[in-house]
């Protein structure tokens, strides 16, 4: 049978709860500064035993520290890049500020205090965190924090609901097919690789993956299967980011310099190999790298090379392509990814579906009368 006792301490009288848990173990609850807590505490604990959602409280005790350990290791699913920035984000901040919290004692103020001191570099030698990282060091948080809601360590999660900074969408660059030819040109040997990033979309790591065998001239596709992208200084070979196999088209004016780029070559060299033979890595934006250099002797304003899936998202969609299209060819999840991503592409559809009701209804011989 449950009870709530008084006892002294060297503060005063303090309450304690003995009661039994779903198991039949008896367990102590101590420290409660009047009894009125201490029922209240009892009469939580016996609703939570009928209702079947009772949690011990010594489960609650788990450091965010030794959570967070465990939940890294079950992030199986994320790809090896994907690791190594949630990586990043727990040993750079997370761990240090709640590592040793136990998981019970986690508030929703002090995560709201904590994502403050981020944003803002908490006044002192810290310089404050970008929207995007404070967001991904919070996930980190928050998804630990599920888990621990999951195991039944805690009742909810105390982050959710907090305030987060809003991120800040860096305008995309959508080069013309002049601006492509330009770039192309002035980047010399790396003159084919650049335009297959502007006619195709792929993703850098996409196009480091690619083989010679990965291109069918007759058909005019590339067939992405892998990913490969620089971990921790290595370059790891993958899947793809959806991690699903796509056939991506080029145009007839790019046949001719990827037949050269193929001819004599087994079908398992690498397309667009390094200097040694090997995967190539992102260009830098620093002024030594290659790519820095082609926009400079192009006369083009400093971009990405990222920015050139953008411009073959824009050239498409110019060219005629609708939304389906354009997912396809960029692999991207789902056609609304894509109008989220590219909504400013496709404003002038919506004169185009104007137009076509007017001419739709003029041929069908429809007349309003005002």
């Amino acid at each position: 049978m449950a009870t709530v006792e008084p006892y002294a301490t060297a503060s005063g009288r303090r309450y304690r709860v003995r009661y039994r848990k779903p198991d039949h173990t008896q367990t102590t609850k101590r420290g409660f500064k009047t009894k009125k807590e201490a029922d209240l505490f009892l009469a939580s604990v016996e609703l939570g035993k009928a209702a079947g959602t009772y949690i011990d409280p010594s489960h609650a005790r788990m450091t965010v520290g030794a959570a967070g350990a465990a939940w890294l290791a079950s992030q199986t699913h994320l790809k090896p890049s994907s690791v190594a920035v949630v990586e990043s984000a727990w040993r750079l901040h997370v761990e240090p500020a709640w590592g040793r919290v136990p998981v019970g004692d986690v508030r929703h103020s002090d995560v709201q205090s904590w994502i403050a001191r981020l944003s803002s570099g908490d006044g002192g030698n810290a310089k404050p965190k970008s929207p995007a990282l404070v967001h991904r060091c919070f996930g980190v948080l928050a998804g630990i924090l599920d888990a621990a809601v999951k195991d039944r360590r805690i009742p909810s999660n105390p982050g959710r609901g907090v305030g987060l900074p809003r991120k800040v969408s860096r305008e995309h660059v959508y080069l013309s097919h002049q601006q492509v030819d330009q770039l192309a040109r002035a980047a010399g040997e790396h003159a084919t690789l650049l335009r297959v990033l502007a006619y195709t979309g792929l993703r850098w790591g996409e196009v480091s993956g690619l083989r010679v065998g990965d291109v069918d001239l007759d058909r005019r596709r590339i067939t992405v299967s892998v990913n490969a992208v620089l971990v921790g200084g290595k370059v790891v070979v993958g899947t793809p980011k959806t991690h699903k196999r796509r056939a991506v088209p080029f145009p007839a004016f790019l046949g001719a310099p990827l037949a050269q780029l193929c001819a004599d070559r087994p079908p398992s060299s690498l397309l667009f190999p390094d200097k040694s033979g090997g995967h190539l890595t992102t260009p830098t934006v620093r002024e030594n790298s290659w790519f820095d250099k082609s926009l400079r002797h192009a006369e083009l304003e400093p971009m990405t090379v990222h920015d050139l899936r953008h411009t073959a998202a824009s050239l498409a969609v110019s060219a005629g392509a609708n939304v389906k299209a354009v997912q396809r060819m960029l692999g991207h999840a789902s056609a609304a990814m894509t109008l989220d991503t590219y909504s400013d592409l496709f404003d002038d559809d919506l004169d185009t579906v104007a137009a076509r009701l007017d001419e739709a209804a003029l041929r069908a011989g429809v007349v309003i009368d005002v």
